[in-house]
């Protein structure tokens, strides 16, 4: 047994080419063609074979990184008496999409795997999840598919996955008869394909500046919700005026007590009222899809704007709230959350969410649902319109809003009948005593 160094073979004219898939990890058996890397330009993709035989104890190189001819790019233990190596001709022409060198003669008594190798099923065996082992051809007709091969089992030599493969995977998903997996950073288990870019540059002066941290975590949060979330929004208005009159008449009680009673404070009465009717807005989807869990607690998320991101903290046990107890946590929370002292226990456990932008301006807009929440509240500035009393036209003081909600728990009905007992609650504040 030896250790040697493995280099990257002949890829011709290309330099500084990168590796976007590493096949093996240290511990693998390999044998003479088996695949190791795939290389990426601008003009081809190339998947390296390996030109040795034997079990790789160090990778040099990962993902990301960009290679040359001759780099060296893992150590390999070999058994001299059973492996020969194979030799890489200086002339290898450069490949256009894919390039797999043959092999070089070996003796008929030697083996070309390592008599060491242990592994109870063949290398890269077809096991769903594990590194997909395709063709450059094959993954680029994946990709144009939006399909993971992680997911995809492949049916030829050494779970090799084919185009065959690929497209039996399709059909199995668009009948039913594949399910994906449900994983909450996951892509809904079909790779969507990246946008590419241009260089901004060649168009004109650029600056760039870094996401701040928050703005990376949510992101990633939106659209992983986005995602998976089969997103319905139902757009709806109602009439605040008298709520506004009772509201304006609290402003001496409100100073006095050193807090300011918005009108949020009473779209999250409302929405609790609504809740309680509705009790299926206030569950989530347990993690199979098979149950709805409904929650006894209220506990109402409201987003924040804060000069790092948006935040959400959370008003536990909401419908035990007065107003002016609602006016105090919101104050309470909204200061944490722009100083960056939320607690990990501020934000999580929400059962409801409501995001609103009536004091920045705004007609309606589609929020996403903060899965594992089914529903979310959006409400927009209001404004004094016309409406037709019966008799005449009247300045009405008109709040517009919108729910987005997870259509697997709420159907198109159960969403307008929400939003309709909510407007009514709002209309008519009253009602929220009864």
């Amino acid at each position: 047994m030896s250790i040697k160094p493995m280099l990257l073979p002949d890829i011709g004219d290309f330099k500084s080419v990168d590796i976007i898939e590493i096949m093996v990890k240290v511990g693998d058996v390999i044998a003479v063609d088996d695949p190791l890397f795939v290389l990426e330009s601008d003009k081809a993709t190339m998947e390296i074979p390996s030109s040795m035989a034997g079990k790789i104890v160090d990778l040099k190189v990962k993902i990301g990184d960009k290679v040359n001819t001759g780099v060296l790019v893992a150590d390999i233990e070999v058994d001299e008496l059973a492996v020969v190596a194979k030799a890489v001709p200086a002339a290898t022409p450069a490949p256009t999409v894919a390039a797999v060198a043959s092999p070089a003669p070996v003796a008929t008594s030697a083996p070309t795997v390592a008599p060491t190798a242990s592994n109870d099923k063949p290398i890269n065996a077809p096991v769903v999840g594990a590194k997909a082992h395709a063709s450059p051809s094959v993954r680029a007709f994946a990709r144009q598919l939006g399909v993971d091969l992680s997911l995809v089992v492949g049916t030829g030599v050494k779970g090799r996955i084919s185009k065959d493969d690929v497209q039996g995977f399709v059909k199995g998903v668009m009948s039913g008869a594949k399910a994906l997996p449900n994983t909450a950073g996951a892509t809904g288990g079909m790779g969507i394909p990246a946008i590419k870019q241009p260089n901004f540059a060649d168009f004109g002066d650029i600056t760039s500046e870094p996401l701040s941290r928050i703005k990376k975590i949510s992101g990633k949060h939106l659209h992983a919700c986005w995602l998976n979330v089969p997103h319905v929004t139902q757009f709806d208005e109602c009439d605040i005026t008298e709520m506004e009159a009772f509201r304006s008449g609290l402003k001496e009680q409100a100073k006095a007590r050193g807090v300011g009673v918005t009108p949020l404070i009473f779209v999250i009465k409302a929405t609790i009222a609504a809740l309680k009717k509705f009790p299926h807005v206030n569950a989530s989807l347990s993690a199979d899809g098979e149950n709805l869990i409904l929650k006894q607690y209220y506990h109402i998320g409201v987003a924040v704007d804060t000069p790092n991101g948006l935040m959400v903290p959370v008003i536990r046990d909401a419908d035990k709230k007065s107003v002016w107890e609602l006016a105090e946590a919101l104050k309470e929370l909204s200061q944490k959350a722009r100083d960056g002292k939320l607690s990990p226990t501020d934000m999580s456990g929400a059962t409801f969410s409501i995001s609103s932008l009536g004091g920045i301006g705004g007609s309606q807009f589609t929020p996403i649902v903060n899965a594992p929440e089914v529903a979310i509240l959006g409400v927009s500035k209001a404004k004094m319109q016309p409406v037709w009393n019966g008799a005449e036209f009247v300045p009405r003081l008109m709040m517009p809003f919108s729910m987005s909600y997870d259509h697997r728990v709420i159907d198109g009905a159960q969403g307008v009948k929400f939003t309709t007992y909510l407007g009514q609650m709002l209309t008519d504040i009253r009602q929220l005593l009864l």
